[in-house]
């Protein structure tokens, strides 16, 4: 039976981390309508795979790049009982391949990375109306704790 592995992204995995990236940003634009229209990067991935404070995992699959995914540390608010917490981000699974539990290794393995720094509390944005995303995310142990508004003066 084939394995589904995690490991840290590299500069080899460039091409497809951007691909995977336009992935995302596909899937966002008819959730966000602040989105400029054309190209465009939600990220500095060569800086995420170098830094200390960011993990950016792919996921593979006999040799393919199927998924990927980050934490990346960040300090708390003030009155939040955690000092730090990690933020998830580019969590992205290749269509072919959604459904075989990809995104739930990938949440795994970047909460252990949190666990290793002593950072029990993971946190990721999702547009109210993904309703599959949310479904992913429930289905590992997530649970909705605030909506951001906005009120556009065009």
């Amino acid at each position: 039976m084939d394995k589904i592995i995690t490991r840290p992204a590299t500069f080899a995995d460039m091409d497809t981390l951007l691909r995977f990236e336009q992935g995302v940003i596909t899937a966002e634009r008819p959730f966000d309508p602040t989105l400029k229209n054309g190209y465009i990067n939600y990220y500095d991935l060569a800086g995420m795979i170098e830094r200390p404070d960011i993990e950016l995992l792919v996921a593979e699959l006999n040799g393919e790049l199927i998924g990927s995914g980050y934490a990346r540390i960040e300090e708390a608010k003030i009155y939040l009982k955690h000092p730090k917490h990690a933020y998830l981000g580019f969590m992205y699974v290749d269509p072919a391949h959604r459904g075989k539990g990809v995104n739930q290794k990938i949440i795994i393995a970047l909460k252990n990375w949190a666990a290793e720094r002593n950072i029990n509390e993971l946190r990721l944005e999702v547009y109210h109306d993904n309703l599959p995303a949310i479904k992913a995310y429930e289905k590992v142990g997530f649970s909705k704790l605030m909506i951001e508004m906005r009120l556009a003066n065009d």
